[in-house]
């Protein structure tokens, strides 16, 4: 079985759909909101993946996340 990813607009992808030889079993289709403004917009946060989890976010400015600082050992461990 091969995978393809189809990109496009719904006419572009029904279109490449139809050219595919053999039997297609499944899709999947991400649909956008329609709320989040005309197709082809974006909002600030349309490719934040992390906007839903902001509200639960701690903003601390003054602490070292460097990986160096991160995967360090401190002392006692």
């Amino acid at each position: 079985m091969k995978t393809h990813v189809l990109k496009g607009s719904k006419q572009e992808i029904v279109a490449s759909l139809a050219r595919i030889n053999g039997e297609v079993r499944e899709a999947i289709v991400f649909v956008e909101d329609t709320a989040q403004g005309a197709p082809g917009t974006r909002t600030p946060d349309t490719e934040d993946i992390f906007a839903e989890m902001r509200p639960f976010m701690v903003n601390v400015p003054d602490v070292d996340d460097s990986p160096e600082t991160v995967y360090s050992r401190t002392e006692g461990e």
